[in-house]
């Protein structure tokens, strides 16, 4: 097995969060707020534990995946409302909000967690930057990956579970992007082999 260092993959997303930890710490916020987006396998899950592992603001962070709440297979863009509805406009406004878990095995919403606005957050996931979501991160990073490592990383990672539904998700990541471009809504890109 080769060591990190000679895992192109690993190296790029090191690379990405500690520019993103720069950023971060140039805000000099108490609560920022980090939305991480780009296509299945790109690498926002990685990156996002990356960056919470070296997470430069006092207190805990709170790390939350859009894949805990996106409501079936069809369910992208109203993944996105949830987090946008029940955390991202609550803790941009200083208020106390909840959650709630996807079940993905009971196709239903399952328990409810709590975001504290006092605390920074991190919220990743493919279709999370819209011209909405974007207006309240302080830092919004797109994963840019082409399209066979990701696919590559995405079955290894879900294995058959995904593999039937990889081209359903896809013609939903590609709207998003269509319709929201963002990539351009970023203020950080970064790209992973």
């Amino acid at each position: 097995m080769p060591s990190r260092s000679d895992d192109p993959v690993a190296v790029a997303l090191e690379r990405a969060a500690a520019v993103i930890e720069s950023d971060v710490r140039a805000l000099a916020a108490a609560n920022p707020v980090v939305l991480i987006d780009g296509r299945s396998g790109a690498g926002k899950t990685s990156l996002a534990r990356r960056l919470a592992d070296r997470w430069p603001v006092a207190g805990p962070v709170q790390l939350i995946a859009l894949d805990s709440i996106y409501p079936g297979w069809d369910g992208l863009d109203a993944g996105v409302e949830h987090a946008l509805e029940r955390i991202l406009k609550p803790h941009g406004r200083g208020y106390h909000s909840t959650w709630h878990r996807w079940d993905w095995e009971r196709d239903a919403q399952a328990e409810s967690y709590a975001v504290n606005p006092a605390l920074g957050l991190i919220v990743e996931g493919s279709g999370l930057l819209t011209p909405a979501t974007a207006g309240i991160a302080d830092v919004a990073v797109w994963v840019d990956s082409g399209d066979a490592g990701r696919k590559a990383r995405a079955l290894a990672r879900d294995g058959e579970t995904y593999r039937p539904h990889w081209d359903r998700w896809a013609e939903q990541e590609l709207r998003h992007i269509q319709r929201d471009d963002p990539r351009s809504l970023a203020t950080r890109v970064v790209a992973v082999p």
